[in-house]
């Protein structure tokens, strides 16, 4: 970090400290997230500058954050298959309706796992408990007021829901979580599968006219042992899926690097531009965006773009994503969302990599985003080039989205060092505008 950023390294921290210690928890929707957005809206106006705050009505629970939902359903569907498999030899009416409700219910869960937490889709989010987040953003324009393009800082104000299995345990092997929620996932799975076969098997049975059917009673005994005596397997491993996160605010996470510091990182660059206008690229206008529900599906930068996208905010703009700067051996450019997009921008990809190197960050990542999904995308696919900043072990710890991601685990140094690089891209940005 170059020495004359330090002031604004150890502003960024305090604003860390304050969000994660003073503020404290801000799962999505709730009274925390909004004291953040409160606080940074009044640093933001001590500038001098005008902030916004857009007030949105989302769903907590109808995307990643209801993934528990999931797991319930997984016991669900196992109550249905073996009460539909016990008694469809002797009163067949009723097993093959059973077996016929659990193949829908199975069908209908899967869709909404696939639009809504694996896709983060709205569709279904009528469907769920509504709350209210916010997006608030400020302006810095140059001096004589005119730009020709815009780049746009955000961070998110939210935090997640603690995983309810490492909650209270902190020396709990991170990778252990994962695996129970990996059996969780596979005995839903599972049963989803077992259900549809079942029915299948059933219904030809019952309605189809075949000469030989010892292979399909075969099939039928064999479903009817795995779902009647596995039934007490199944519910237990789709338990372990109930469990993927806390329900009790109290103990969420207190989020100092998921996000508080993309927050205070975005907020920082806004700031030392206003203080050194001479360093402030020429023609372009600098947006610090504070993004709310992130950790429920991204719905506060889907809604930023779906509010500006014909206001010009997002003409010829380049938006830089700041999402957990801590692990000082993990600075790393996110190239990509796997579950929900291609590619983010190859242009901002090289210049964070160039920028890391020339910051002295001697082994720069390169990764996408194997699982979930992080707010580039909804820019990305409002047509802006996007690209996001982290400083995070890619491996599992026990302060990811947990009680623990504290700022007394990291310091004002890596977070200044995350401001310096951010510095770079921006004049490599307004270098290549000039070039144009």
């Amino acid at each position: 970090m170059r020495e004359e950023l330090r002031q604004y390294a150890d502003d960024a921290y305090d604003i860390v400290r304050h969000a994660a210690n003073e503020i404290g928890q801000r799962v999505p929707g709730t009274d925390g997230e909004k004291k953040l957005h409160d606080f940074m809206s009044e640093k933001l106006g001590a500038l001098g500058l005008s902030p916004k705050t857009e007030k949105f009505i989302f769903a907590p629970r109808s995307s990643i954050g209801g993934l528990p939902y999931a797991g319930w359903g997984g016991i669900i569907i196992a109550l249905l298959l073996a009460l539909g498999m016990m008694f469809v030899s002797t009163i067949s009416d009723f097993g093959v309706g059973v077996l016929f409700f659990a193949s829908v219910y199975a069908a209908a869960l899967w869709t909404w796992l696939i639009v809504s937490v694996f896709k983060y889709k709205t569709f279904f989010d009528w469907c769920f408990h509504q709350e209210i987040s916010y997006n608030t953003y400020a302006e810095l324009l140059p001096e004589d007021g005119k730009y020709d393009y815009t780049i746009l800082l955000s961070g998110h104000t939210d935090t997640s829901w603690t995983l309810k299995h490492s909650a209270l345990r902190s020396k709990l092997n991170p990778a252990l979580i994962f695996v129970k929620l990996g059996i969780g996932a596979v005995s839903v799975v599972s049963l989803t599968l077992l259900a549809w076969a079942s029915f299948i098997v059933v219904m030809i049975l019952n309605f189809g006219k075949l000469d030989n059917v010892d292979g399909l009673l075969k099939a039928r005994e064999i479903l009817y042992y795995i779902s009647v005596f596995g039934a007490p397997v199944f519910m237990a491993g789709s338990y372990l899926l109930t469990l993927y996160n806390e329900k009790n605010p109290r103990v969420a996470s207190p989020g100092a690097m998921d996000n508080a510091t993309g927050v205070a990182l975005a907020y920082e660059v806004v700031k030392y531009f206003k203080e050194n206008p001479d360093k402030m690229p020429k023609r372009c206008r600098i947006v610090d965006v504070n993004c709310g529900a992130e950790e429920s599906g991204l719905r506060g930068s889907l809604n930023f773009v779906r509010n500006h996208k014909n206001d010009g905010m997002l003409k010829n703009a380049y938006h830089i994503n700041i999402d957990s700067i801590a692990d000082k051996d993990y600075f790393e450019v996110i190239n990509g969302d796997a579950w929900l997009c291609p590619h983010f921008d190859k242009d901002l990809e090289g210049m964070f990599v160039d920028a890391m190197k020339e910051a002295g960050i001697e082994k720069p990542g390169k990764m996408a985003n194997p699982v979930g999904g992080c707010d580039s995308t909804p820019f990305m696919k409002a047509g802006v080039k996007t690209i996001t900043f982290a400083a995070q072990n890619p491996t599992m710890t026990n302060y990811y989205h947990t009680l623990y991601d504290v700022p007394e685990r990291f310091d004002a140094d890596t977070v200044g060092l995350g401001f310096d690089v951010v510095l770079r891209v921006i004049d490599k940005i307004a270098d290549h505008e000039n070039n144009k």
